[in-house]
């Protein structure tokens, strides 16, 4: 964790990769999970294109739109002052050219206020990132399981286990870098490929499903406090198990209101202060009738 009340910056970021200070960061997609993140001393949050599963209900990433994303994003800002926000590039928004990547990265600067963005995939997508990086906005590049891409991969599975893949992911990470990036995702490869690339990059490595040997960790919101009802991977680590507490919670609440006994029990306003201020309603209710 960064010091109490000190923006995270990108020197600060790689200096907790050479003294190995782990970095921490999660998703996050309104205000009050914004505000959460913030008090728990998070070092990064990205508003990532997992909201169109785990807040908008698609069942997979791909139909989130960019102006979707900035309304979360917005509310995101508002919630917080110190971790680094991380406006993730929603897919189609980036892959046409150049410039409709920078146009779409000025977006989250301009309009929501992000620090910096992120995208995925090697191949044409480094040279997307080395233009933003051009135009003076900082870019995380993202390797091995690219869930906008999952189809073309065979669905959402880990990738790197073969020799052929490893090489592939170790190719694609040397070129994002190469190409600017301050941090790179590794996202469900095998540990022991995170253990042989790690050392090789000069520039932080944020795991999802990639071992232990990264410079930091991030998981999704939802999946970190158990809220979100449909697939989650093996990797996940479920901190709380929120979902079931708010099943418990919102079905308690539909009890009482169906229970004529139980709904007396509801706060009121105290008997005298009510009566004080309905009694001119009830006399004209009452000269009404007559």
């Amino acid at each position: 964790m960064s010091e109490p009340h000190t923006p995270m910056t990108l020197p600060r970021l790689a200096e907790m990769k050479l003294n190995a200070e782990p970095i921490v960061m999660v998703t996050a997609y309104d205000f009050p999970s914004a505000e959460i993140a913030e008090a728990a001393g998070v070092d990064m949050v990205l508003v990532g294109d997992t909201a169109a599963m785990t807040v908008l209900g698609h069942s997979s990433t791909t139909p989130v739109s960019m102006d979707e994303m900035l309304v979360l994003a917005k509310a995101v800002r508002r919630g917080l002052k110190t971790p680094l926000l991380i406006g993730d590039l929603p897919f189609g928004s980036y892959e046409l050219s150049n410039e409709q990547a920078v146009e779409t990265a000025l977006r989250y600067v301009k309009e929501a206020g992000c620090d910096v963005v992120k995208l995925e995939r090697g191949g044409a997508s480094v040279e997307r990132a080395r233009a933003i990086v051009r135009a003076g906005i900082p870019v995380i590049g993202h390797v091995g399981l690219t869930p906008q891409t999952a189809t073309a991969l065979g669905g959402f599975k880990a990738q790197g286990k073969t020799a052929d893949q490893a090489v592939k992911i170790a190719e694609e990470a040397l070129a994002l870098q190469a190409a600017g990036c301050f941090m790179i995702v590794f996202e469900a490869v095998p540990a022991e490929l995170s253990e042989v690339l790690v050392p090789q990059l000069s520039v932080p490595v944020i795991g999802i499903g990639a071992g232990a040997a990264t410079d930091g960790q991030v998981l999704v919101w939802h999946d970190l406090l158990g809220i979100y009802g449909g697939h989650t991977p093996k990797f996940v680590k479920p901190y709380a198990e929120l979902r079931t507490e708010m099943l418990r919670a919102v079905g308690e609440y539909a009890s009482e209101v169906r229970e004529r006994e139980a709904l007396r029990q509801f706060p009121a306003l105290r008997r005298q202060s009510c009566g004080q201020a309905f009694q001119p309603l009830a006399l004209g209710f009452a000269a009404h009738e007559q």
